[in-house]
């Protein structure tokens, strides 16, 4: 078998969803071709298990024995088993899946509602071609270590992601963005990590490779999550077990109407609310459905502390869950649209119990169009039950909309600008035209507006505004305005349109 490169990898397995392109929907094709991935990745790594464990003791039976293996594959439903078929290739694909997941508790449900035994969609040329190509490479340990495969796998969600477009916001926020929030919470070893939004599971991939970058015990970290799309939790599940992560617990489920904590002693997800040191999410932009009808009487869970949400926002119901869910010394980051930061009404009285309460330590602007199908900016909202000492009654407000990278499609930040902007934070000083420390006192004044250009300003010179001026524009273009209706009321008046 050839030596895979990163590279050479990532292109291998992009080309296997180029053969279904055209044949399977862009936006469901990446279950198919992620299943296959994980499917050929435990049968190659089973087989070499097996194989050293046959050198090691010489008894086939003990090799096989399910106790000496990470996961267990049926002998019938193994890679090889079902390429020795020619026909009815997607039933026999099926059934080795399902099988897999009754064999192994917790691969239960990862390979989703998969159907390749749909003929319209799956003829056995079509998947014959499909498997031949997969098997060009074996995956093993031994040939593909899995940060490589690990790695190559978060490529194909971001490709996936790119080719669909809004809805690919919806399962992975681009790889830098988590950098820059991971960077901010510092996550240290020992840590439990919690993210109740967690799409495909990058940022608690990324607070293990902080600490791995670090030379520090990352599989001392304790991962929680809960996903609600049945066929992201799926590729979530995949994506920490192709990255060697088996310390994960993924609940599925509605976060906000039907929270889950994972109880060690039962060892299964219970309805509660946890508590973790460190809280990182990106939930679903201004949620219009989002269980209003329920915190409108009071959240069961006792998570409205601040108040209910409007009906069709729900961005912060989805802080003050994370906000209920640290422990006392916890932090969290959030992904927010900058319209939390400034709305009024039901958003600006929840917004001033959170500053009156101190638990608002950073905002940090991003620039528009980081995020896949949302070209608005977005800022990432920093938290804590308790502020260290020395940052009590201050909110640090970073103006990060000139720092970014522009691209074809789509902006970007660079490592730089990651580490200008974590830096802002940790360093909570003013800085010229990026960041200003403020006290609430004056966001009080404000109307509790946590607008972020009214206290950081990017721009290299602003115009000096003459406000009466500006008015008397405003005032003589209303003025023509409603001359230019009077006109045109009474031209229609004179072709009988109106009274």
């Amino acid at each position: 078998m050839p030596t895979l490169s990163q590279q050479s990898l990532e292109r291998h397995l992009w080309q296997a969803a180029d053969i279904l392109r055209g044949t399977v929907d862009a936006g469901d094709y990446k279950q198919y071709i992620f299943g296959l991935l994980f499917y050929k990745r435990l049968c190659d790594v089973w087989d070499e298990e097996y194989e050293k464990l046959l050198a090691e003791t010489g008894d086939r039976e003990e090799a096989a024995d399910p106790d000496e293996h990470r996961f267990h594959i049926p002998t019938e439903h193994r890679w090889d088993a079902v390429r020795k078929q020619s026909t009815q290739i997607g039933q026999r694909l099926n059934n080795a899946l399902a099988a897999i997941e009754d064999a192994n508790l917790r691969l239960r449900g990862v390979f989703g509602d998969v159907d390749f035994a749909n003929q319209d969609r799956f003829s056995d040329a079509l998947l014959e071609k499909l498997l031949a190509h997969f098997e060009k490479h074996r995956l093993r340990n031994a040939d593909v270590p899995a940060d490589m495969l690990g790695d190559a796998y978060l490529y194909l969600i971001k490709m996936f992601a790119e080719g669909a477009g809004k809805k690919g916001g919806e399962f992975y926020t681009p790889r830098q963005i988590v950098r820059l929030m991971v960077e901010i919470v510092e996550p240290r070893p020992g840590m439990s990590i919690y993210d109740p939004t967690c799409g495909s599971g990058g940022m608690l991939l990324e607070a293990v490779q902080y600490l791995k970058d670090r030379g520090e015990d990352a599989r001392s970290l304790s991962l929680y999550g809960q996903e609600k799309n049945f066929g992201t939790w799926g590729i979530a599940q995949i994506n920490l077990f192709l990255h060697d992560v088996d310390d994960a617990f993924i609940a599925r489920g509605d976060t906000i109407l039907s929270p889950k904590r994972y109880d060690p002693k039962a060892r299964e997800f219970v309805e509660g609310v946890g508590a973790y040191d460190r809280v990182l999410a990106n939930p679903p932009f201004s949620e219009k459905v989002w269980g209003y009808d329920v915190w409108a009487n009071g959240d069961p869970f006792g998570r409205d502390e601040y108040g209910c949400p409007p009906k069709g926002y729900g961005d912060l119901a989805f802080v003050q869950h994370m906000l209920a869910s640290l422990k006392p010394e916890g932090m969290l980051a959030v992904v927010v649209p900058h319209g939390v930061l400034f709305r009024s009404g039901a958003e600006g009285r929840i917004r001033e119990g959170m500053l009156k309460a101190d638990v608002i330590e950073a905002v940090v602007g991003l620039a528009p169009n980081l995020f896949y199908g949302a070209g608005i900016p977005a800022a990432i909202l920093i938290a804590r039950k308790n502020k260290p000492q020395d940052r009590r009654g201050r909110v640090l407000i970073v103006n990060g909309d000139a720092t970014y990278q522009a691209g074809k499609a789509q902006n970007f930040l660079t490592d730089k600008h990651v580490k200008t902007l974590a830096e802002a934070v940790h360093a909570f000083a003013d800085v010229d035209k990026l960041a200003r420390v403020v006290l609430v006192e004056e966001i009080s004044a404000n109307g509790f507006n946590l607008n972020i250009s009214r206290y950081v300003q990017t721009s290299a010179d602003v115009e000096a505004v003459d406000v009466a001026e500006e008015i008397a524009k405003l005032q003589d273009l209303i003025a023509k305005r409603n001359e230019a209706e009077a006109v045109m009321f009474g031209h229609l008046r004179r072709l009988g349109y109106v009274s």
